[in-house]
């Protein structure tokens, strides 16, 4: 499948598009398809490492 990867810090133009290893569901899971996903102002913060919350990365 093909995801939108941020490797390092930067503007939305350092985000690369690549292939990744399907997910495989566990039990009691399952894969949702999604076809879309809404960008909002916090993802372009989080991309350039500016959001308030820093998860681990």
């Amino acid at each position: 499948m093909k995801a939108v990867l941020s490797k390092a810090p930067g503007l939305p133009d350092t985000l690369v598009l690549e292939d990744v290893p399907s997910p495989t569901p566990g039990k009691g899971e399952i894969v949702v398809t999604v076809k879309a996903v809404g960008v909002n102002f916090p993802d372009f913060l989080i991309i350039q490492d500016m959001y308030q919350y820093k998860p681990a990365r």
